[in-house]
């Protein structure tokens, strides 16, 4: 591993880089807090496949992408004569040291939930920050996880199930409204319904310290593979899936089953 001299070189060789593409790229000259947000999005997303994946090499090449784009937004705020790099990072710093008194301070904090709770009641009482408990939660967030932080959220200032346990209730509970609107043929209520017993098992999931979007996602890999499996077959076989019955895709996907569950 690098010392961290060296660390602070490789940083100031990047913002050098960005410094020459800024005024030399007609590419680079040309983009603005607005153009580079989707960038922005696709690279958080590339780095999270590769999290999930575990895929040492790329994550290390993405973290470099959205550590680009970190630079660049710092670049154009320097621009304005609003904020740099030095900002950024010395804004964060400071926060970090202020949220976290049981390393710089005198509270005392035994367990990562001690400290997650204390870290609401800060924000909470920070001069800039969110006086709302939810407000914290960007809007912008995919519908899943910005449920499970809400919930969260919720929790670290004592709303929440005294037993998880009883949560199992509210989920049986909300799953038989869903089926009794479908039995309705209500759509609106259904799809009301619907986000109630999602939110419901989201809520579990939290409450047993699983995570329901790593959760899912592991489950989507999982049918791909399985059903990539089945296609792959078909096309060896010179059979279109379109052709195949559902018996037989059934039984090749058990056979990708039973080859996943022996490895």
């Amino acid at each position: 591993m690098h010392t961290r001299e060296e660390k602070l070189e490789a940083f100031g060789r990047l913002i050098d880089v960005l410094d020459t593409l800024r005024v030399k790229c007609p590419w680079d000259r040309k983009q603005t807090n607005e153009s580079l947000r989707p960038n922005t999005i696709e690279e958080t997303f590339e780095l999270c496949d590769a999290l999930m994946k575990d895929d040492k090499k790329n994550i290390c090449k993405e973290l470099g992408d959205v550590l680009l784009h970190v630079c660049f937004y710092a670049l154009i705020g320097s621009e304005t004569g609003d904020f740099d790099i030095a900002d950024v990072c010395n804004m964060e710093a400071d926060k970090l040291i202020f949220r976290h008194p049981h390393v710089y301070g005198n509270v005392k904090a035994d367990t990562a939930d001690q400290v997650t709770e204390n870290w609401e009641q800060i924000k909470l009482k920070e001069k800039d920050g969110n006086k709302r408990v939810l407000s914290g939660v960007p809007d912008a967030l995919p519908s899943l996880i910005k449920a499970y932080r809400i919930q969260d959220k919720a929790r670290n200032v004592g709303f929440d199930w005294e037993d998880k346990g009883d949560v199992w209730k509210k989920v049986r509970e909300e799953l038989g409204e869903l089926e009794a609107e479908l039995k309705n043929e209500d759509k609106e209520k259904s799809t009301q319904e619907l986000g109630d017993f999602l939110f419901s098992v989201i809520n579990a999931a939290r409450l047993y310290h699983l995570n329901p979007d790593n959760a899912l996602e592991h489950t989507n890999q999982k049918f791909i593979r399985r059903f990539n499996y089945i296609e792959d077959h078909s096309i060896k076989a010179g059979k279109p899936l379109t052709e195949m019955t559902l018996g037989e895709m059934d039984e090749l996907w058990n056979e990708a089953k039973r080859q996943e569950d022996e490895q």
